[in-house]
């Protein structure tokens, strides 16, 4: 099985409303981030992407873990995930190869969220945000 490793971001508002990006010529939503390049550690490639795609500076604030799930755009790949909690120091901007940007409240119809998004990001956020 062919297997895709990123890093992902879950970047959140004081709305508790999560941020996620569309890139060109695809349907789903999904977290910032991007796939590792070689020899780059994981922490690394979040930072880089962060400023490639909505040209921010990040601070990661934890790791939330490690997973697995079906890759979004690439039909019969696996994707593991690096995800982390980042807070940005500036409004974000689309830049590179994203198409669109949005806030979503964390019960949004999933039809259009990629995987990773869907399954382990908003849970996680719905279950650490409770008393936000």
């Amino acid at each position: 099985m062919n297997i895709i490793t990123v890093a992902a971001a879950i970047i959140l508002n004081e709305q508790n409303q999560l941020l996620l990006v569309r890139k060109k010529n695809t349907q789903f939503f999904m977290q910032v981030g991007g796939k590792l390049e070689p020899n780059e550690a994981p922490e690394q490639t979040m930072i880089r992407e962060i400023a490639e795609e909505i040209s921010a500076n990040a601070e990661i604030e934890q790791f939330v873990g490690r997973f697995e799930t079906k890759a979004a755009n690439e039909a019969g790949h696996q994707l593991i995930s690096y995800v982390y909690q980042v807070s940005l120091d500036q409004a974000p901007q689309i830049d590179a190869e994203i198409a669109e940007m949005k806030w979503i409240d964390l019960d949004e119809d999933p039809t259009w969220l990629a995987p990773l998004t869907n399954e382990v990001v908003i849970p996680w956020c719905k279950e650490n945000l409770v008393n936000h």
